[in-house]
């Protein structure tokens, strides 16, 4: 008798595991907000450092610009959709295109801006966090750098190998759950 029971458990256990996502009564909740969001792809990994959002706590990378926009077409950088995410070391990014999410997918290192989209004068002149603007960047052999606003970026240009040494020894000492504050 107690095996005929367990036999039974096992293939009621074996059978609701199995069940595709739609028959379970509301749904599958992990994958409508798969669905919701547009979560394409979750390439997992820990931040080598803080990451710039608007409000601590927050998951959306460089204000929810298209990364590989910057790379590709004229350089002109675009807003990403909310269609197509792609979450990289606990971050959302967001892309224009399911094309651009792809080229993300295969290489998001080569991608994801310096510092984890903070201001790469602020880094390497202050050993500060300072938010990146989206819109005021430069690519320096093939990486992605933002700084935080157009003043700042001249006074960047004027020695961008120096800073860009600093802010590599100052950046990897900042936490990464630590978040700019005004």
């Amino acid at each position: 008798m107690k095996k005929s029971v367990f036999a039974l458990v096992l293939l009621a256990s074996v059978a609701a595991c199995s069940a595709p996502a739609e028959t379970v009564e509301g749904g599958d909740a992990m994958a409508a907000a798969v669905v919701e969001t547009g979560l394409i792809a979750d390439l997992g990994g820990d931040p080598a450092g803080p990451t710039y959002t608007k409000t601590k706590g927050e998951t959306l990378a460089v204000s929810g610009f298209d990364v590989v926009s910057y790379f590709t077409g004229d350089g002109v950088p675009v807003e990403g959709s909310q269609d197509f995410t792609v979450r990289y070391q606990g971050f959302d990014y967001r892309f224009a295109s399911e094309e651009n999410a792809q080229t993300f997918i295969a290489d998001p290192a080569k991608y994801a801006p310096a510092y984890g989209g903070y201001c790469a004068w602020a880094i390497g002149a202050n050993d500060a966090l300072a938010p990146g603007d989206p819109n005021v960047y430069k690519i320096v052999d093939g990486t992605l750098y933002l700084n935080y606003s157009e003043g700042v970026a001249e006074r960047w240009n004027k020695d961008i190998p120096g800073f860009i040494a600093s802010a590599d020894t100052n950046y990897p000492t900042h936490s990464a759950d630590e978040h700019y504050q005004d």
